[in-house]
């Protein structure tokens, strides 16, 4: 009877160090960018394993190998195990906001949306409301709603000054002060080209600019008429510019 007891022991010190080993194996995938590998690793960890003591930080880093790998739908399966079946988890936070990554990615905007307000409310001083009010204002951009992303960045940039995501997204920031939407009828890497342009636009009677951007370490003159607060009024004009044979898009 000893003996099974010291054999059991030996088992179960011996498959702790294996578990432990192959969540750090997951881990140096994950961090390498390997993320087939790491998905590999945590899927065969899940199978093999009934119950897992660290089981939260493995469905999370799975989770997130998923998101990287361009599988959201798998993605945000694994991040709502985290949240329905782990709810004292310390990666509940962060699972909530990876599972908004995952429809934002995967162009739900609305769900992705919900998700987010969802974890400003129930945690009003979480550790993400920096990461939270940027995905928020990137919704709003997508959706053209220009004066509520405004707002969004505007609060990250006066309470979070000092975060990744007001430091790394500064020149937008600054940038969306002056937001309006334009219709681009024209892109060229001429510069007379663009200026022939816009002054036959400006005959028309269209309020037409040009803007210089850097495109693959060249330049490109791009040829905009109007400048309109809200994107209806953009596409009324788009509408119209159509009609007479010019290519359009509205932007941003």
């Amino acid at each position: 009877m000893f003996k099974k007891i010291v054999l059991f022991i030996a088992f179960v010190v011996w498959f702790g160090d294996a578990y432990c080993l192959n969540l750090d194996k997951m881990k140096v995938n994950f961090l390498s960018g390997d993320y087939k590998s790491a998905i590999s690793e945590g899927e065969r960890i899940l199978s093999g394993v009934d119950y897992l003591s660290q089981s939260e930080e493995l469905y999370y880093i799975l989770g997130l190998s998923y998101l990287k790998n361009g599988n959201y739908l798998r993605a945000s399966d694994i991040f709502e195990i985290i949240i329905k079946e782990f709810k004292n988890s310390i990666f509940k936070d962060d699972a909530l906001l990876a599972l908004g990554d995952a429809y934002f990615l995967s162009g739900d905007y609305q769900k992705a949306g919900r998700f987010y307000q969802e974890l400003i409310q129930s945690e009003p001083y979480t550790k993400l409301q920096a990461a939270l009010y940027y995905r928020l204002s990137q919704i709003e951009i997508k959706r053209g709603n220009l004066k509520l992303a405004k707002e969004y960045l505007d609060k990250l940039k006066e309470d979070f000054p000092l975060s990744p995501e007001a430091r790394a997204d500064a020149q937008q920031l600054y940038s969306l002060s002056g937001l309006y939407y334009a219709v681009q009828v024209g892109s060229f890497i001429n510069p007379t080209n663009a200026k022939n342009l816009c002054r036959k636009l400006i005959d028309e009677g269209y309020e037409a600019s040009i803007q210089e951007v850097a495109v693959n370490n060249s330049k490109a003159y791009r040829v905009r008429v109007g400048r309109f607060k809200l994107r209806p009024e953009a596409a009324q004009l788009e509408k119209q510019l159509s009609s007479q044979g010019y290519p359009t898009k509205i932007y941003p």
